[in-house]
C-alpha cells in the first residue's frame, strides 16, 4: 500500500496543475474529483495502518502510521466537502468570476496538498516544513476577496504564525541538539528512531523543547494567548477555506505537538507533559467560552467554537486514560466534520442574508428550509447533543478523565462546555427560530451547497451512532503512544 503515500501526495498536484491551465468548470470538476479520490486514499491507508503496521516511501521519507493516518482522515474528509461546497458557492458565468474561480480551486487544491503532507512527513524537520507551507498557502486563501479586512486578517495571520513556527523550529533544534548524544552529530530526527532513543535525552532539554513546541505549534492551534489571528482568518475567509482552517489546518498543528508528546512520554516527562496540555487546554476552553457569549459575527462565533475545541482534544490527551485518549482522538474527526456542516451553514447563510452579523439572520428556518435546519444541527452537534460524534468523543474523554481521577480537570471541563453550549444554542436558535420577515425570498442559493451539508451531516450523526471497527482500532493503535501505560 506503499504507493498510496505517492498517490496522496500526487493527487491535489494534479488538480492544481489542471486549475491553472484549463477553465474554471474543469477546475471544478477536477477539484471535486480530487477531493473524494483523496478521501478514497485515506480510508484506504488508515484500514493499512489500523492494527499497528506503519507505511513508508520515498526512501522514508514519506511515512504513514495510526497516529499520522487520524489525521489525515480528518483532512481528506474536509478536502471532499470542501470542494464539493465551492462548485456552488462560487458565483461564475463572467470572465472575471471565472478567473477568480480558476485562482481559488488552485490554491484550495494546493492547500490541501500541504495538509495532507503534514501527516506524511517522517521526521520533525519535514514536518516543520510541511506546518509552514500551510501557512503560506492558507494566508493566500484568506486573503482571496482582497477586501481590506481580508488582507488586514491574512498580514496578521502570517506574523503571528511565521513567529510561532520560529519557536517551533526551536523546539527541534533542542530535541537534535539532546539527540546528538545517542544518536551521533549527524542524523536525520526520523520520528520513529528519536522516541526509541529517547530514553537517553536530557530531562530538561525534553521538557524546554516540549514547552516551545507548545507554544510555536500552539499558535497555529489557536491555544490561548496565542490565539488573536484565529477570529479574524475564519471569519474572513470563503466558508469552505474556513473549514479547513478549523477542522485540519488546527488539528494539522496539534498533530505536530502531539508528536513532542510522544518524545516526552518515551523520555519520562510523561507527566510534565500533560500538565503542560491540561493547562492550555484549560485556559483556551475558558477563554473560548466566555468569548462566544458575546459574539455578533456567527463565523467568528464558529471560530472561538474551533479553539473550544482544540482545548478539549489538549485536555482529553493530557488525561492520559486509554478511554480519554482515544475520545481526544476521535474528537478530532467529529470536529471535523461537524465544524464543516457549520462553516459551511454560515456559508450558505452568507449567500443568502448578505450578511455575517448575527442580528442581521432572522428566521432561517423558515426561509432557506435546508440551511436553517441544518445550521441549527451542526450548532447542536458543536454543543455536544447525543447522538452526535462530538457528544460521544467528549463522554469518552470525561469517562477517561474520571477513571484516572482528574476531577478538577474533568470538572472545569463540563463547566465551560456548558457555558459554550448556551451561547452557542442561544446565537444559533436566534438565528433559524426566529419569524421571518415577509419580504425575505425563500430559497437555497445551490443544491451542490445542501448536498456538502448533508455528507458532513452524515458523518456527524454516524459516528454518534457508531464507530466502525476498523475506526475504532486505528483509534486504540494510534493512542498507544500517547496514553498511560496499562
Amino acid at each position: 500500500m506503499s504507493w498510496g503515500l505517492y498517490a496522496t501526495v500526487l493527487v491535489p498536484l494534479v488538480a492544481v496543475t489542471a486549475s491553472v491551465i484549463w477553465s474554471a468548470r474543469v477546475a471544478r470538476a477536477v477539484t471535486v474529483m480530487a477531493g473524494f479520490v483523496s478521501l478514497g486514499l485515506a480510508i484506504a491507508l488508515a484500514h493499512s495502518v489500523a492494527h499497528g503496521h506503519a507505511l513508508r516511501a520515498a526512501g522514508g521519507w514519506l511515512a504513514l502510521d495510526a497516529l499520522g493516518a487520524v489525521f489525515l482522515l480528518a483532512t481528506g474528509l474536509l478536502y471532499a466537502v470542501a470542494a464539493l461546497f465551492s462548485v456552488g458557492y462560487l458565483n461564475a458565468g463572467t470572465p472575471a468570476a471565472d478567473g477568480f474561480a480558476r485562482r481559488y480551486h488552485a490554491l484550495l487544491n494546493l492547500f490541501a496538498w500541504t495538509m495532507l503532507l503534514v501527516p506524511l512527513a517522517s521526521d520533525f524537520g519535514t514536518l516543520w516544513v510541511a506546518v509552514e507551507l500551510t501557512t503560506i498557502v492558507s494566508a493566500l486563501l484568506v486573503a482571496i476577496d482582497r477586501t481590506d479586512a481580508a488582507l488586514e486578517a491574512s498580514w496578521k495571520y502570517v506574523l503571528i504564525a511565521s513567529s510561532g513556527l520560529g519557536i517551533a523550529l526551536l523546539a527541534i533544534i533542542v530535541v537534535y541538539a539532546t539527540g546528538t548524544h545517542a544518536l551521533g552529530s549527524a542524523y536525520i530526527p526520523r520520528f520513529t528512531r528519536v522516541i526509541a532513543h529517547a530514553h537517553g535525552f536530557s530531562a530538561d532539554a525534553v521538557r524546554l523543547a516540549f514547552v516551545l513546541a507548545l507554544v510555536g505549534f500552539g499558535t497555529k492551534v489557536g491555544f490561548v494567548p496565542m490565539h488573536a489571528w484565529l477570529p479574524d482568518a475564519h471569519s474572513e475567509a470563503p466558508a469552505p477555506v474556513s473549514a479547513l482552517l478549523s477542522g485540519s489546518l488546527l488539528a494539522g498543528a496539534l498533530y505536530a505537538i502531539l508528536r513532542f508528546f510522544e518524545v516526552a512520554a518515551a523520555a519520562g516527562e510523561r507527566s510534565f507533559a500533560e500538565h503542560v496540555l491540561i493547562v492550555f487546554g484549560v485556559i483556551s476552553l475558558l477563554a473560548a467560552s466566555l468569548f462566544v457569549l458575546r459574539q455578533r459575527s456567527y463565523k467568528r462565533l464558529l471560530a472561538y467554537s474551533s479553539i473550544e475545541h482544540m482545548g478539549v482534544i489538549a485536555i482529553g490527551v493530557g488525561f492520559g486514560a486509554p478511554l480519554a485518549v482515544a475520545g481526544a482522538l476521535l474528537h478530532v474527526l467529529t470536529h471535523a466534520s461537524a465544524k464543516a456542516l457549520a462553516f459551511f451553514g454560515a456559508g450558505s447563510l452568507l449567500r443568502g442574508y448578505d450578511s455575517k452579523e448575527i442580528d442581521d439572520v432572522r428566521g432561517a428556518g423558515t426561509a432557506m428550509p435546508w440551511t436553517g435546519p441544518l445550521f441549527l444541527a451542526a450548532a447542536l452537534a458543536l454543543c455536544g447533543l447525543p447522538l452526535s460524534g462530538v457528544f460521544r468523543s467528549e463522554f469518552q474523554i470525561v469517562a477517561g478523565g474520571f477513571a484516572h481521577a482528574q476531577y478538577v480537570g474533568v470538572a472545569l471541563l463540563l463547566v465551560f462546555v456548558n457555558i459554550a453550549f448556551f451561547g452557542i444554542v442561544w446565537h444559533a436558535g436566534r438565528m433559524v427560530l426566529t419569524p421571518v420577515s415577509r419580504t425575505r425570498p425563500r430559497g437555497e442559493h445551490s443544491v451542490w451547497l445542501v448536498a456538502a451539508m448533508l455528507c458532513c451531516l452524515v458523518v456527524v450523526v454516524g459516528l454518534g451512532v457508531h464507530v466502525p471497527g476498523d475506526l475504532a482500532a486505528l483509534l486504540r493503535s494510534a493512542g498507544r503512544g500517547l496514553e498511560v501505560p496499562r
